[in-house]
């Protein structure tokens, strides 16, 4: 028996079945600490994001999910701060942010028909009459079943600190409508994110695993240890700074023979003529610019015309004399609006570059 185990255990197949088996747990060992290391980077980037988001461009993002919420960071009456932290059951999380009122001890006063009606008195019968029954009736039900759900929905309710902390935490969550504030974590999206920023590819790379090629040049200095608060410092600016735009470049072609400008037909250049019209109109040009336009397209087609037909001088004879303009004089319109599209800024456009 010990002589046929140690010829099956020396056989050829028992090496190639191990040594596939330690090939496939030494697979298993370097996938598990490239995604080990890869969630670690990618937490990282998310911490730093977080960060940012918390003390540098708390303004911006939160005039995106509410420009009326945006304007409570400003008014230093009021002292709010957005906290911003992670949330999630997996990995990787997700950023959460809520508004939180500093008070300095003195505390806030929510009105509320809830609080401020009490069944005995007579405003609870106005209410159930300008309301009527069902809707009235409704209402009750709704404060009845958030009562047998939560336990602790009210102030009379409270007994310890434990279940004033509950309340306060259902007060948050409960919308205003049912006579709660509605103040809970809301979840970090991708729309409430600047897409200049290098904020957003972090925010993307964790939704989606894709990196962007800006990510990938700082990738090497936000994985870093921040040493000093130099450095520190600096990680912030580089994901809260804002990318310029890439200007798309005029491929106009110098080199061209004069026979391809010419071969341009009287129906393409209308064409273009339509098309730099609409597009001075959307970009908001001076009204002088286009009134000496249509001076001089009046007075272009005055030439064209003939003494018997001084009189009346129909819209479509108009379109037509404006066909004949040059399609030089056109190209150098487009050059100059290209030019001066380009400098403009964001804020004055009011749109986002994707």
């Amino acid at each position: 028996m010990s002589v046929t185990a140690l010829s099956s255990s020396s056989s050829p197949a028992y090496f190639s079945a191990s040594l596939c088996r330690k090939e496939r747990l030494a697979a298993e060992v370097i996938l598990r600490v490239w995604i080990s290391r890869r969630n670690r980077n990618l937490f990282k980037l998310l911490k730093h994001a977080a960060r940012a988001a918390e003390y540098c461009v708390t303004y911006q993002i939160l005039r995106l999910v509410s420009p009326l919420e945006a304007e409570l960071i400003r008014d230093p009456s009021m002292q709010c701060k957005i906290r911003f932290r992670f949330a999630g059951e997996e990995f990787p999380p997700f950023i959460v942010f809520k508004i939180f009122h500093h008070t300095g001890g003195y505390g806030n006063k929510y009105i509320n028909g809830k609080r401020a009606l009490n069944p005995s008195s007579e405003a609870a019968a106005d209410a159930c009459r300008l309301m009527g029954y069902r809707v009235y009736y409704d209402q009750m039900i709704r404060d009845e079943v958030q009562h047998l759900k939560h336990k602790i929905t009210d102030i009379i309710d409270v007994a310890t600190m434990k279940d004033y902390m509950q309340y306060i935490s259902h007060l948050d969550e409960t919308p205003a409508y049912l006579g709660g504030r509605d103040n809970h974590w809301r979840k970090l999206s991708l729309e409430n994110v600047p897409r200049t920023m290098i904020m957003y590819d972090i925010i993307n790379y964790a939704e989606s695993g894709k990196l962007s090629s800006q990510l990938k040049k700082e990738l090497s200095f936000l994985l870093c240890l921040p040493h000093n608060e130099e450095v520190q410092r600096r990680q912030l600016s580089i994901v809260t700074q804002s990318r310029q735009p890439v200007a798309l470049s005029t491929v106009v072609s110098r080199s061209a023979p004069v026979s391809a400008a010419s071969s341009c037909s009287i129906r393409r250049s209308h064409r273009a003529l339509k098309k730099v019209a609409k597009m001075k109109r959307t970009y908001g040009l001076c009204r002088e610019t286009e009134q000496q336009e249509q001076k001089t397209a009046y007075f272009t087609s005055q030439n064209h015309l003939t003494e018997d037909n001084r009189k009346f001088t129909s819209p479509t004879e108009d379109m037509k004399d404006k066909a004949f303009l040059s399609d030089e004089e056109w190209e150098k319109e487009a050059e100059k609006l290209y030019a001066w599209s380009q400098e403009l800024t964001l804020e004055e456009t009011e749109v986002f570059s994707p």
